[in-house]
């Protein structure tokens, strides 16, 4: 029987944050389990006192801000690779009570009185986080921080509600779902809103590029979706923005206007990876490749 606790876990990152802030901000990328190589590299980048002043994430990169800018070193890590196979957490537990595949109410109930979220620091108007959204209503994408969110757990909770297995989460009467339906990697808004530096964190390697849509993709959308049609075209045209998404930052890349760490080589994990070694390794791949980017990225954010 394979373990249901990664077996290093006493090995993972731990400690809080250095107050340090960083002018910038941090955009972190979706992707479900795989996000665990995020929460690597962001727990060694914590421990070099590299906290950016504002963190923007879509998905899972939404969950992972929120421990990030709450400044708590490994505890995005320890809920993935403890708590991955409680069903309160992912799988039918999670459906029943939460109408998704995610168990928010574990997640910001239960996990919270065993090792609980900083919300003191999380909320300190000094740290900017924004959660990237989709609005079914109309397709597009939104960006919802504290200051424009009443309830700002649920629009982290829409935000990595994925399509298909999760109900619209609904926040002022308006439904919406994972972010990442719009929009992957949300750079462009922290371009459109003046960061000088910018950290990008992907958990797919840098030529990875998804396959073109089939036409049936479209038709499930559309079936799936049919009261909100303009988000089904947004959905099914999702493989497309990701690849476009990754030619912009590739090309930003080179220009020197922002920063990119990403997988050194293929993520051979699922979007709901079982295998907790395989998610243990994952994590400590990210820890690794942010220590080979480490003395670039300082040198990055000194100019």
């Amino acid at each position: 029987m394979k373990n249901k606790v990664y077996s290093g876990i006493d090995k993972i990152l731990c400690g809080t944050a250095s107050d340090k802030l960083t002018d910038g901000c941090m955009v972190l990328e979706g992707g479900a389990f795989r996000g665990v190589y995020t929460e690597g590299v962001l727990d060694y980048l914590m421990k070099q006192d590299i906290n950016m002043q504002c963190t923007i994430g879509v998905s899972a990169g939404a969950l992972n801000a929120a421990n990030y800018v709450a400044g708590q070193i490994g505890r995005s890590a320890r809920t993935n690779l403890t708590y991955r196979h409680n069903n309160d957490y992912v799988g039918l537990g999670a459906i029943k009570k939460n109408d998704g595949i995610i168990g928010f109410d574990f997640l910001y109930g239960d996990l919270d009185k065993i090792d609980p979220l900083d919300k003191t620091r999380l909320f300190d108007p000094s740290r900017k986080l924004v959660a990237v959204v989709t609005n079914l209503q109309n397709g597009k994408t939104e960006y919802m921080d504290r200051d424009n969110c009443g309830d700002f757990f649920q629009a982290i909770r829409a935000s990595a509600s994925m399509p298909f297995v999760s109900k619209p989460v609904y926040i002022d009467d308006i439904p919406y779902l994972d972010g990442a339906c719009s929009c992957k990697t949300p750079y462009k808004w922290a371009l459109e809103n003046g960061y000088e530096k910018i950290i990008i964190i992907k958990t797919r390697e840098d030529s990875y590029r998804k396959p073109p849509e089939k036409p049936e993709t479209a038709k499930l959308c559309r079936a799936v979706y049919h009261n909100f049609p303009e988000f089904a075209e947004s959905l099914s045209k999702s493989n497309t923005i990701y690849n476009d998404e990754c030619d912009e930052i590739e090309k930003l890349k080179k220009e020197g206007r922002v920063f990119v760490i990403s997988p050194s080589k293929p993520v051979d994990v699922g979007k709901l990876e079982p295998d907790m070694e395989k998610l243990g390794e994952l994590y400590f791949f990210g820890v690794e490749d942010a220590k080979r980017n480490i003395e670039e990225l300082k040198r990055y954010l000194e100019k």
